[in-house]
C-alpha cells in the first residue's frame, strides 16, 4: 500500500485550493483545510467547506496570521500546501515561519502554480507580483525547509482554453483578436496583469526559453507517465 500523508492545505476554498483539497482526499490522505472563521459565515464557501467535510477533510480554523494556532495545526501533518491568492502571497512568510518553529514538515509546497517564477521576463505589474513569490522562494531556502515548487504555466485556464481573448468563456471559432499594435496603452487591474503574463509568455517564451535540468527540476510527464497528457500543439490543432 502507498504511503499516505498527512496534508495541511491553506486557502482550500479558494480557486485552486478546492480541487487541491479534493484531490488530496481522494487520494486517501488525511486532508486537513485552514479556513478562517469569516469563511464559515459565508453563504457559498460555507458549502465549500461542507462538501469538504462529506470527504473527510478535517476543517481546522484559523489563519496566516495566527502564529500559535498555525504551530499548531502544523504539527499535526507531514505536508504543507499553500494555495493563497495574490494579495496574501506575502503572507506566506509568517507560515514559513510557523513551519520552521514546528519542526516536523517533510514537504512544503508554496502558492506558486504557474510560471516559473525564478525564470521569468516580466513587465508590471506582474513582475512585483511574481517578485513576492521569488522572495518567498529564498526564504525557504534560507530556512532549510524542505520544499517543492509546483509551475503549472496555463493550467489554470486563463489563457489556453480561450486562445488569449479577454473576457471570453470559451474557445472563439469565428475570429480571434491579437492583442498589441505597439503602442503602449494603460489598462485597470486585472486586465493589466493578465496583459503582462500574456506579454512573458507569448512575447518573450517564458514556458519554453528554458531546458528543465534535473540541477532544479523535472517535468512532471515524467513523475506520472501513466497520466494522459494533452500537448499545447495537440489541443491547438483542432482550432487549425
Amino acid at each position: 500500500m502507498a504511503h499516505k500523508s498527512k496534508i495541511l492545505i491553506i486557502g482550500g476554498t479558494g480557486y485552486i485550493g478546492k480541487f487541491v483539497v479534493e484531490a488530496s482526499a481522494k487520494s486517501g490522505h488525511h486532508t486537513f483545510a485552514l479556513v478562517r472563521e469569516s469563511t464559515l459565515s459565508d453563504p457559498a464557501k460555507s458549502k465549500v467547506v461542507e462538501g469538504f467535510k462529506s470527504l473527510g477533510v478535517t476543517i481546522v480554523v484559523g489563519d496566516l496570521h495566527d502564529h500559535e494556532g498555525l504551530v499548531k495545526a502544523i504539527k499535526q501533518v507531514d505536508v504543507v500546501i499553500s494555495t493563497v491568492g495574490g494579495m496574501l502571497l506575502g503572507d506566506q512568510a509568517k507560515l514559513v515561519a510557523a513551519i520552521k518553529e514546528a519542526g516536523n514538515v517533510k514537504r512544503f509546497l508554496p502558492s506558486e502554480f504557474g510560471n516559473d517564477v525564478d525564470r521569468i521576463n516580466c513587465v508590471e505589474p506582474a513582475k512585483s507580483m511574481l517578485s513576492v513569490k521569488v522572495h518567498i522562494r529564498r526564504l525557504i531556502e534560507k530556512e532549510g525547509i524542505p520544499y517543492t515548487y509546483v509551475a503549472c504555466n496555463f493550467f489554470a485556464g486563463y489563457f489556453l482554453p480561450t486562445l488569449a481573448q479577454p473576457g471570453a468563456s470559451a474557445p472563439p471559432r469565428d475570429k480571434v483578436i491579437i492583442m498589441g499594435d505597439g503602442n503602449t496603452k494603460e489598462s485597470p487591474f486585472p486586465a493589466n496583469l493578465m496583459a503582462a503574463l500574456g506579454h512573458s509568455v507569448f512575447v518573450k517564451g517564458d514556458h519554453t526559453n528554458f531546458e528543465i535540468e534535473e540541477s532544479f527540476g523535472v517535468e512532471a510527464s515524467k513523475l506520472y507517465p501513466d497520466v494522459k497528457y494533452t500537448t499545447v500543439e495537440e489541443y491547438l490543432s483542432h482550432f487549425a
